[in-house]
């Protein structure tokens, strides 16, 4: 199903190249059919090259940005239709120097890549009004987490079959995809189902890997002993010390931008609140690193004067706009300083406070595979679920947080940023 989606995208904008490359030519030849193009206007060179180097690069930045969308259900966004876009118009400048003496037209190309932008924008636009839905017949005994899988945009569960039961009987639709829990033992005529599934050409995937992809999460009753996190980390363990260089060089580049800010921020919370306009707390990092963390204060001076608490909905230790900042985000600011340091990262899991961490690592499995990564100022689990007030909604973004380290990339973290500045606007999730 993934692969038929992508290969409907990449075609209809190769057809949307046409059409764009034949309004280009109208405009700039004055016929539709480039290929007919004035010798006086091409000098008597030949077109053919500049059409073939556009049509290429189209496809090879499709193909590129596909690698690069990461794990999950592709998605006909913009983003990546304007990184086709503008790739495609790079790739075929560098391609006609590279083979210098084929015809080359600036206004040709620059035209047929603005033209392009438009039947590329409709056509995803329609596609993501009705969404492709892949249907998913399920072997488990897990039935909250099919009904997870079921809750998703692009699942549908159409079937659940328990592991141990009877066979039955006859093969399922063609274009149904069945997922295997690995976990469960299954049974002599379950087992046959599903050999004789495998035989007829179905398509099979473990249960655990199609509940990622549809719901950005880790289901934590199909880890085993961590491994399945920390292994898939190793791999991209050759990239962290580039993001870290990348957001401690973004942090301080745009300094200019958020020191004067969180100065106006620092003077609103000392006049409207006496006392300190910073808060400091000690919160775990990397490796279970205790590190002090900063923020603006945003609720009164003796707020855990009875030890620590979860932020809640309208709470009542907040000072006059104090529910602002943290809406806006604005409380934040001082982390840059965290980032700067090296406690923390722009993106990666949030940081929890020491005592519920105690609490927390004893009470939940796998809950210390998130500090195998720096924390982050944002993160998978803050712009999908916001902010967790008890163990059971701490339990829901460690989900969310397994995820992100399983999967984190470079595409992840600018998709996460997208999200972040939505979440900002919005003031999702903020308490």
């Amino acid at each position: 199903m993934r692969t038929r989606f992508l290969t409907s995208v990449a075609i209809t904008d190769l057809l949307s190249l046409a059409i764009a490359m034949g309004t280009a030519s109208l405009v700039a030849f004055g016929t539709i059919f480039p290929w007919e193009a004035p010798v006086d206007l091409t000098g008597g060179l030949s077109v053919f090259p500049m059409l073939v180097f556009m049509v290429v690069s189209m496809l090879a930045m499709s193909i590129v940005t596909e690698q690069m969308s990461g794990p999950g259900v592709p998605r006909p966004t913009y983003g990546r239709m304007l990184a086709i876009g503008f790739g495609t118009f790079l790739l075929t400048t560098a391609l006609l120097v590279m083979f210098r003496g084929s015809y080359f037209s600036r206004a040709f190309i620059g035209l047929s890549t603005a033209a392009w932008l438009v039947p590329a924008t409709l056509h995803r636009l329609i596609r993501r009004r009705r969404p492709w839905t892949e249907k998913i017949g399920v072997i488990t005994n897990e039935k909250e987490l099919a009904d997870d899988l079921d809750d998703a945009d692009h699942a549908q569960v159409v079937w659940i079959l328990a592991p141990g039961g009877e066979n039955p009987g006859a093969l399922p639709e063609r274009d149904v995809t069945i997922a295997i829990d690995l976990r469960a033992v299954l049974s002599d005529s379950m087992a046959q189902y599903l050999s004789s599934c495998d035989v007829a050409g179905f398509t099979i995937r473990p249960f655990s890997s199609i509940y990622e992809d549809h719901t950005g999460r880790v289901p934590l009753v199909h880890l085993a002993e961590g491994w399945e996190i920390s292994a898939p980390l190793l791999e991209v363990a050759h990239w962290l010390p580039g993001k870290r260089i990348f957001e401690t060089t973004l942090t301080a580049l745009t300094l200019p931008l958020w020191m004067p800010l969180g100065l106006a921020v620092a003077a609103y919370v000392k006049m409207t609140d006496p006392g300190f306009s910073i808060f400091r707390q000690r919160r775990i990092g990397m490796g279970n690193r205790v590190f002090t963390m900063y923020k603006f204060r945003t609720m009164d001076l003796d707020a855990e004067k009875d030890g620590a608490k979860f932020a809640v909905k309208d709470d009542p230790r907040l000072i006059k706009g104090g529910a602002f900042l943290r809406k806006s985000r604005l409380d934040e600011i001082p982390q840059l300083w965290n980032v700067l340091k090296g406690d923390m990262s722009l993106v990666g899991p949030r940081a929890e406070q020491v005592p519920f961490v105690d609490q927390f690592r004893a009470e939940i499995p796998f809950y210390d595979h998130r500090h195998m990564v720096r924390p982050g100022i944002t993160g998978w689990a803050q712009v999908n679920y916001g902010y967790a007030d008890d163990q059971a909604e701490t339990i829901e973004k460690l989900t969310y947080d397994l995820y992100y380290i399983k999967h984190m990339s470079p595409v992840m973290d600018l998709r996460i940023f997208a999200k972040s500045v939505w979440t900002v606007l919005t003031g999702a999730g903020a308490r």
